[in-house]
């Protein structure tokens, strides 16, 4: 399915109202199999568990995941979740997590949380992450489908309980994508079934706020590859004037041989900025 302006519109309104929304079938089956060819080594009942019951004793959990599976990168920027996200966050945001979440068989039910909650800022407050959990295998009640608190991402200080009536399965076919903002209270369902249920969850957050994990670290070399919106995304960007520097000057410098700053009109931002605001530094790209 190709997400249609409209859907995107109908996503973003129910983001606002319940803090959630579903994008059904958003890939096809040729990008689910190249992603599941890629993880192969790294999942299934021989490979790496979780270390402590929130990452899942029964539960692979794949980090560094575009190192390791490139396909990947097909679902951080997928036109319909880039087009929600512009509409949420700040310019520049970053992929602060990006992981493969697969639960095995006999797995139980994270504890409810939060996926921004560790930005201490007291609540009720704007999201300052977004998250996407991208259903490889279908999503079923029975499977581990993420459950969620509809209208929950607008609590203060309210802490729920572990058996909210509330709560809800977000079930969904393979290949379609839930989206919902850091706030939103949340944890992964215990699968009962007799196979594993495999997820993706790239998260999103603000491009001042600090990434969970360090992008371009994780990725490495690997990360010269990717398109130019994926690179920003990691951290090969600047938050204006010139957060996220790299020796006074912008980080794709150490991409591209032949970065161009007048390309990308980050030296006219930084010289817009300190115009507009004066400041004891110099505009540095």
């Amino acid at each position: 399915m190709v997400a249609t302006r409209q859907d995107v519109r109908t996503a973003l309104d129910q983001l606002d109202v319940e803090g959630y929304a579903v994008l059904e079938r958003a890939v096809d089956g040729d990008v689910l199999e190249r992603i599941r060819s890629e993880l192969d080594p790294y999942i299934g009942p021989a490979a790496l568990h979780g270390r402590n019951d929130f990452e899942g004793y029964s539960t692979n959990r794949v980090y560094a995941l575009l190192a390791k599976a490139p396909t990947v990168a097909a679902l951080v920027e997928h036109e319909a979740v880039v087009e929600i996200l512009d509409a949420l966050l700040l310019p520049g945001y970053l992929l602060s997590a990006n992981l493969a979440i697969n639960l095995l068989p006999g797995e139980t039910a994270q504890s409810l949380h939060t996926d921004d909650g560790f930005y201490r800022v007291a609540r009720p407050r704007a999201a300052i992450g977004v998250s996407a959990i991208w259903a490889i295998d279908d999503f079923t009640a029975d499977n581990g489908a993420t459950r969620i608190i509809p209208g929950s991402h607008r609590w203060g200080v309210e802490q729920p309980a572990e058996d909210d009536p509330a709560i809800m399965p977000v079930e969904m076919p393979a290949g379609s994508v839930v989206v919902f903002q850091g706030t939103l209270w949340h944890r992964g369902g215990a699968n009962t079934t007799d196979r594993p249920r495999l997820a993706i969850t790239p998260q999103y957050c603000e491009p001042w706020a600090r990434q969970q994990e360090q992008m371009v670290l994780s990725v490495g070399d690997a990360a010269a590859g990717f398109s130019d919106r994926v690179r920003s995304m990691l951290g090969y960007s600047i938050y204006p004037p010139f957060m996220g520097h790299v020796n006074g000057m912008h980080p794709l410098r150490l991409l591209d041989p032949a970065y161009d700053p007048a390309a990308n009109g980050a030296g006219d931002v930084a010289t817009a900025f300190f115009e507009s605001k004066p400041g004891p530094l110099d505009a540095v790209w």
